[in-house]
Parts: C-alpha cells; structure tokens; sequence
C-alpha cells in the first residue's frame, strides 16, 4: 500500500537567481513536498523508525537551498534527487519550489515549478 506524506510551507531564504541582486540580496521562497512511501506499518505500531522523519526531511530540503542556483528548476531537482538518495522507503516524491516576489516587469506575487518523479 502507498499513502503520501505531505510537508508543506518549508520557508527558507535563499540566493537563487539570474540577476547579480538576487544572488547578492537574496529572496524568500517556499517548498512544498509529496512524498508517496508505505507508512502503514507505522500507522499500526506508531513507531517514527517505519517512515519518514520530517526532521530529516527539513535539514535536506534546507541543505540544498543553501546551494545557489540560476534556475528554480535547478533547486527543485536537486531537492529531489537528495530526498530520493538520503531515503530510500519514498516511492515517488513531489516537489513545489515557490519563489515569493520575483523580479520582472511587472507585479507578480509568485512563481513555482513543480516537479515529480
């Protein structure tokens, strides 16, 4: 059986960008996570050892946020690869990366990729 795990609204500040100011001031986005993995056996014995510990979950999606990057893109997937690598019971994992007030022409009050494997 698969059932999701979803930790939401992880805000971090972070350096991503391709303007010099974002890399230099910096901005503030938010991370959104579906991980799909078998947690059933912990729903029964109520014992954190048989899934996932958000703790750990929160240390690598702030790790690589930590990374600079151009793209969000590049943070998104990276964000994914890790949790992929670092826990192995996630089955399929979800990840939303939202930059908060990006800047263009324009008002705008968010931008996100989603990416999924």
């Amino acid at each position: 059986m698969s059932e999701i795990i979803c930790v939401n609204d992880i805000k971090l500040y972070a350096f991503h960008g391709c303007l010099k100011e974002e890399t230099t001031i910096g901005g503030n986005y938010v991370v959104d996570l579906e991980i799909t993995t078998d947690f059933s056996e912990a729903a029964l014995s109520d014992n954190l050892s048989e899934t996932i510990d958000y703790c750990i979950v929160y240390e690598i999606v702030k790790r690589e946020m930590q990374i600079p990057s151009k793209l969000i893109e590049h943070a998104a997937l990276r964000i994914l690869t890790a949790l992929k690598k670092a826990i192995p019971q996630i089955e399929k994992v979800k990840v939303k990366l939202t930059k908060i007030a990006p800047p263009v022409n324009g008002s705008v009050g968010s931008v996100s990729v989603v990416i999924e494997k």
